[in-house]
């Protein structure tokens, strides 16, 4: 959600050089990336400039799973996440011309870039497009606000380096608390899909994933940001490219609202939401720019619930806030830490 989500927004590869420059570490969410040192003039500019931004790449990903649901209404959920990296990748493509930058070259450099497009890319937006056939937009976007705290998790096991703080471990039991009481286990998960839930919380575990996938491969190439993201998501295109005709074919006709959803995804969602990222992380740092992933359940929710006219149960909100506590807590970095 990417999500997307997601991640994570989540493109992990930025955090990888941000941590260079500024020593400060984070769990990657879908989409995040960061090109370089910022500009320097201006200050009291700047500062208005990237909070508009900031509210900008958050409702564009916010709005991002209400485009999923209203796309899936026309068209099967590959052909949706086929749509969104053709657009999106066109975007970048069209980046890249204008700055004049090239795709990065080497064979064992793609391969790892084809990991990471299928962790990072197809399977989680496969995943969420095809669980929000089942379940609302407004939990997808909840589940999507997990990926900090898998990313904990898993740092726990994958990274030695990355050794958590009480505070931060207590974030990650808070959070899953919080999981169990959107999902509502004490009713027996009652009303909701527990197949498209499932779907939702694993595609937001791909993307932590990913992450530290691309953290042990990719780290130090030597290519921009820029390249390296529009690569991989050509990459993710052309594996979509190859799944959807097998698993739904050609659409017998094609839908203009879906359609435009799909293409709105795709190009602000994924293209111009990335380019936005660049300028936040590169701005602000990865810390201030990642506080977008607790932004985006929240204009989820609201989207969904307000356009899309679904129903929200007490259970929703209440979990969703204390999801978002436990992931800002898990992201807390102190001399224990």
């Amino acid at each position: 959600m990417c999500y997307e989500i997601a991640s994570s927004i989540v493109m992990a590869m930025s955090t990888i050089s941000a941590r260079t420059r500024s020593r400060t570490h984070s769990p990657a969410t879908a989409d995040a990336t960061g090109p370089g040192p910022g500009p320097g003039p201006a200050k009291s500019r700047a500062r208005l400039d990237w909070r508009l931004r900031f509210g900008l790449l958050s409702l564009i990903w916010g709005f991002s799973f209400l485009l999923i649901k209203v796309g899936t209404e026309g068209y099967a959920p590959f052909q949706v996440t086929l749509g969104r990296l053709v657009f999106g990748t066109a975007v970048l493509v069209a980046a890249m011309a204008v700055k004049r930058e090239r795709l990065p070259r080497g064979a064992r450099l793609w391969g790892h870039m084809a990991v990471a497009a299928f962790l990072l890319n197809a399977l989680p937006f496969s995943l969420f497009a095809y669980a929000e056939l089942t379940i609302p937009s407004t939990l997808a976007g909840i589940c999507n606000a997990t990926s900090p705290l898998w990313g904990m998790a898993l740092s726990l096991v994958a990274l030695s380096e990355d050794r958590p703080s009480r505070v931060r471990v207590a974030g990650l039991g808070l959070g899953f608390l919080g999981v169990l009481t959107v999902l509502g286990v004490w009713q027996g998960f009652h009303g909701l899909d527990a197949t498209g839930t499932a779907m939702a919380l694993l595609a937001s575990l791909s993307y932590p994933v990913g992450w530290i996938y691309v953290r042990r491969t990719l780290a130090g190439t030597g290519n921009s940001h820029l390249s390296m993201t529009g690569g991989q998501l050509l990459i993710a295109t052309v594996q979509l490219a190859v799944v959807t005709p097998l698993f739904a074919g050609v659409p017998g006709h094609f839908a203009l609202v879906p359609l435009l959803a799909v293409a709105a995804l795709g190009a602000l969602g994924t293209g111009l939401a990335v380019l936005i990222q660049y300028g936040l992380v590169a701005e602000v740092g990865p810390t201030t720019a990642q506080m977008v992933t607790y932004f985006i359940p929240v204009i989820a929710t609201a989207a969904g619930v307000a356009i899309l006219g679904e129903s929200l149960r007490w259970t929703t909100p209440v979990g969703a806030v204390i999801v978002l506590a436990g992931a800002a807590l898990t992201q807390v970095r102190g001399k224990g830490a």
